[in-house]
């Protein structure tokens, strides 16, 4: 397939995890990518993971602050002329606890990222693909933006968020020609994932993953590959009418009673 020939996509948390694997299924098809992280080092090493021949600009940003994601939105713009595709991913999980003693500083900066930067890469972008006519967004909320999951308050709030944003936002902007979804991810085996493994159970961070996947109708972590399928598939411009949806990729374990 090459269904990204001649399409210019950006994808922010590029440099790990989602982010990572979605950019290399993507750039497997064709893309021309901006690839946006905090991190240099990491967009470096993601940039080297490529096929032969990708296109890629890399731009380091934080996405919590709109003046950074205007940046690489008009980085963007600049280098090719428009937009086709956002991968809207950025975000981390914080830290555990209850919602009494998660502390407001931990809350605002979960979701600074997981919120606000998915709001202002939206706001930019959003410009950009209404001037054209034409784009695809895609968010990434996880399974903790449909349903509770526990000692995450400003994960799920943010998440939440995000879902009712990409809602929102497919009203208003259907008309424009520009679809967008989100993906709710459930328990795929990422660093983000390995490490609130480890918050919970230390050295044996492994029997709790077992553990915790012990209930999934799949029994097992979703796979990086696997989601980076869908985002692709929702960025191809084979799903044009698929609008305002969040899609959960979890083994079914968001529908088990």
């Amino acid at each position: 397939m090459n269904r990204f020939a001649d399409k210019v996509v950006i994808v922010t948390g590029a440099g790990s995890g989602l982010g990572l694997a979605a950019a290399q299924r993507m750039a497997a098809e064709g893309a021309t990518l901006v690839l946006v992280d905090l991190r240099q080092d990491w967009l470096e090493a993601a940039r080297d993971s490529m096929p032969a021949g990708t296109e890629v600009t890399l731009v380091k940003a934080d996405v919590s602050k709109a003046d950074e994601v205007q940046a690489y939105v008009d980085a963007t713009v600049g280098a090719y002329g428009r937009i086709d595709g956002f991968f809207n991913n950025a975000g981390i999980e914080g830290r555990q606890n209850l919602t009494e003693n998660f502390g407001a500083e931990e809350f605002h900066r979960v979701v600074s990222i997981n919120l606000d930067g998915v709001f202002y890469g939206m706001a930019a972008v959003l410009k950009v693909m209404r001037e054209q006519g034409r784009g695809a967004i895609l968010n990434t909320a996880s399974v903790g933006g449909i349903r509770g999951v526990g000692n995450q308050s400003g994960y799920a709030a943010s998440k939440h968020g995000v879902v009712g944003l990409t809602r929102n936002s497919a009203v208003e902007y259907g008309v424009h020609g520009i679809q967008i979804n989100a993906i709710a991810p459930g328990a795929i085996m990422t660093a983000m994932v390995e490490g609130s493994l480890r918050q919970i159970g230390g050295d044996n961070w492994e029997e709790v993953g077992r553990e915790f996947v012990s209930i999934n109708p799949m029994k097992r972590f979703g796979r990086p590959e696997e989601v980076a399928a869908l985002v692709a598939f929702l960025l191809s411009g084979e799903s044009n009418f698929i609008n305002g949806a969040t899609i959960p990729i979890d083994g079914g374990q968001s529908y088990k009673y």
